[in-house]
């Protein structure tokens, strides 16, 4: 990856976006790419869309992630000045409790997750307490002196940032799904550089981590040919998962194509068609009931949008030491953009009853 592609991705990663308050995170998306798209829109609810024009004879194809992030809401500011949580998104609450937080109010807000010491807690009785349970300390004493840093509705993220593990290795909170829309920008600026006769849509869409919404929105609105939605998928190559839920999946091993439910069978051939061409190597993953991802609401948009999920091997999703490999970031890229190059040739994107 070189310097410029890495800052691009840094920033994304670097840039809180909780669900519901994406807006940061999508000016950064929106000011990389209209550095090569004809053209970047963006709807009511921040759900953001450029294009490459393509010849107007092949078909047209979307590349999209989701923007947003899993994390907190400030539901209630305590007498003595402590902040109760509510959750957004599917946030872990084994993980959250000692964890520093950064509260985006007005001007951010610095505070911890308490966790009281461990000398002074039965060590039987040990549990996770549910994230409405748990509170923030941001050094306030008072509720008047809480409420003069933050109000109620304030959005709470994890402080973590990015950091470098061994060779191509990078952990961070929010690699799901940042990376998703780092692989769509960057997917749409191949096949830029390719002049793909194609029309190729790079989406950056809002609240997926709160039931797809926006997917449901871009989805009716854009209309594409196919899309592929392009997220996070758990790699298992880790020794603690259970043996019963281990999969085939493995980090540094290549994008995930998916096979099953909303992924459809022609844009699954598109995909390992180009891949297989291109020499970019790849893994399969069996979604037998859904994605759980966008592919899951494009795929019954308007009468039904030809849709595939290709993964990114993420190990400790929803953590805030989430751990990706850089190249296979770069070879999702890289088969999005060789997609693009070969759409026509699969289109219409169709069953054969």
């Amino acid at each position: 990856m070189d310097d410029d592609r890495r800052d691009f991705l840094e920033t994304l990663l670097e840039t809180p976006s909780p669900s519901g308050f994406e807006t940061d995170g999508q000016r950064v998306w929106t000011d990389y790419v209209r550095g090569f798209a004809d053209d970047v829109t963006v709807d009511a609810y921040g759900n953001a869309v450029a294009v490459h024009e393509g010849s107007g004879d092949d078909p047209a194809v979307a590349f999209a992630g989701h923007a947003d992030e899993i994390g907190f809401v400030v539901r209630d500011i305590l007498d003595d000045g402590f902040l109760r949580l509510s959750r957004v998104g599917g946030s872990d609450h084994t993980v959250s409790k000692g964890q520093h937080v950064t509260v985006h109010a007005d001007d951010p807000v610095r505070g911890v997750v308490g966790q009281t010491a461990i000398h002074l807690r039965d060590s039987e009785d040990d549990e996770y307490e549910e994230v409405a349970e748990q509170f923030v300390d941001v050094g306030a004493d008072s509720a008047d002196e809480a409420r003069d840093l933050v109000e109620v509705g304030d959005p709470v993220t994890f402080s973590t940032t990015t950091f470098d593990l061994h060779a191509t290795r990078m952990s961070a909170r929010g690699m799901d799904n940042r990376v998703g829309t780092w692989a769509a920008a960057e997917g749409l600026r191949r096949a830029v550089e390719t002049d793909a006769d194609a029309t190729v849509y790079a989406v950056s869409t809002v609240q997926e981590e709160v039931g797809l919404n926006g997917a449901r929105m871009v989805g009716f609105d854009l209309a594409p040919d196919a899309v592929v939605a392009v997220d996070v998928t758990h790699a298992t190559d880790n020794p603690d998962v259970e043996t019963e839920k281990r999969g085939p999946v493995e980090l540094g091993a290549g994008p995930v194509v998916g096979r099953g439910s909303a992924n459809h069978p022609a844009v699954v051939d598109l995909a390992r068609t180009a891949a297989e061409e291109a020499g970019v190597d790849y893994q399969l993953q069996a979604a037998g009931t859904r994605t759980g991802t966008d592919a899951d609401a494009f795929s019954t948009s308007r009468g039904g949008v030809p849709s595939l999920n290709v993964g990114v091997p993420n190990r400790y999703m929803h953590t805030p030491v989430e751990v990706v490999d850089t190249e296979d970031l770069v070879a999702v890229a890289d088969l999005l953009g060789e997609m693009a190059e070969r759409a026509g040739a699969f289109a219409p994107f169709a069953v054969d009853v």
